[in-house]
């Protein structure tokens, strides 16, 4: 295995930048994912990695090597493909040994080798039938077969969970980090699905408009995210919003529309004291719903707009002079719609943006 760095790669399709200066360092046996919108660059930057795209400016580097102008057959990747990309006419064996026969290697350290990696796999049993007979999850795991047969010092996956129902999914994506655990082989896995980036990264790259904007470990990213857009992407759902001005020295915003405030955390007034508009963040499991006489005394008002049970908690929608907020409360939650509540935010877990930049204000 290696680590694989890119630095300030750019890849323009005339005047689209789809990948727009990207500096990531992908450690040695690291499982990095790539998350982000359609359209926002993470597919064209597997691909530069891959060979598929050649960069307009920038370096690729897989250990000591300088791999920007090689092909891709010389690269030491393996590639997964959205669409698993199998042999039709070709048995599984044969589907996971053909790089190996494209290398030109002896048929017993083929077969040898194929029947490894299926074992762990659990492809072993399936190694005399064809695509057609298989289901999706197993067409799945006979494409990652294929791709680390050859042993590669990179394996990258281009969303390849993505043609699967709900239920292979959750299998496969347990099935991975069996895999990584055992393989420990450097990974980089491109997803739009953030349950799939929190679940699997040691890592996640956040990209947006072709930048790449935030990468840390997934609690990071999710308790401290760099900015309004990782905020409203990352969670299910994404945090709530709401915007506050500063009320002199008092260490307190005034949310917009409302009588109610925020408090800033010492370290970070001198900041947010300067900006006339402060955007507030909290997750929704970060709010606390009080029914009872003591609502008045509460940070917010509001109205239970909506109530949906998803079995382990209850989702509502609460809404206030400023906004709708959504508000997660365990299941038994005496709650029902029409009824008045008090809001109070955990304290330590509200988070301050510029509106202006949008970027999240840090001591």
């Amino acid at each position: 295995m290696a680590e694989l760095r890119l630095e300030r790669v750019v890849r323009r399709f005339k005047n689209v930048v789809a990948v727009d200066n990207v500096n990531l360092t992908v450690r040695d046996r690291e499982f990095m994912v790539l998350l982000g919108p359609s359209g926002c660059g993470k597919t064209t930057t597997l691909r530069c990695v891959a060979g598929l795209e050649k960069v307009d400016q920038g370096r690729i580097y897989i250990g000591p090597r300088d791999v920007t102008e090689l092909p891709p057959k010389a690269r030491g990747i393996g590639m997964v493909f959205q669409s698993y990309a199998l042999f039709p006419h070709m048995s599984v064996a044969d589907n996971i040994g053909f790089g190996l026969k494209i290398q030109g290697r002896p048929r017993e350290e083929i077969k040898a080798k194929v029947e490894r990696i299926a074992k762990l796999l659990h492809l072993d049993s399936l190694l005399d039938r064809y695509p057609a007979q298989l289901s999706g999850g197993q067409r799945q795991r006979v494409a990652v077969a294929r791709s680390l047969v050859i042993e590669p010092q990179v394996l990258l996956m281009d969303e390849p969970l993505s043609n699967l129902d709900a239920i292979l999914r959750l299998e496969m994506r347990a099935e991975l980090k069996r895999l990584h655990r055992e393989i420990e082989s450097t990974t980089i896995y491109v997803t739009h699905d953030q349950v799939e980036a929190l679940s699997l990264g040691d890592r996640i790259a956040v990209m947006q408009n072709g930048r790449l904007v935030q990468c840390a470990p997934p609690m990071e990213i999710y308790d401290h995210p760099a900015n309004i857009f990782v905020g409203s992407f990352i969670g299910t759902p994404p945090m709530n919003f709401l915007e506050g001005e500063p009320q002199g020295r008092s260490g307190q915003l005034l949310i917009r529309g409302s009588t109610f405030t925020a408090p800033v955390p010492p370290a970070l007034w001198e900041q947010v004291g300067k900006l006339k508009k402060v955007v507030v963040g909290v997750r929704p499991e970060n709010i606390e719903v009080v029914l009872a006489a003591e609502a008045e005394a509460t940070a917010a008002q509001g109205t239970v707009g909506v109530v949906e049970l998803l079995g382990d908690h209850k989702l509502l929608t609460v809404d206030t002079p400023e906004r709708a907020l959504k508000v997660s409360v365990p299941p038994t939650a005496p709650v029902q719609v029409g009824q008045a509540c008090g809001l109070r935010w955990k304290e330590d877990k509200l988070r301050f943006f510029d509106p202006e930049t949008g970027w999240a204000i840090t001591a």
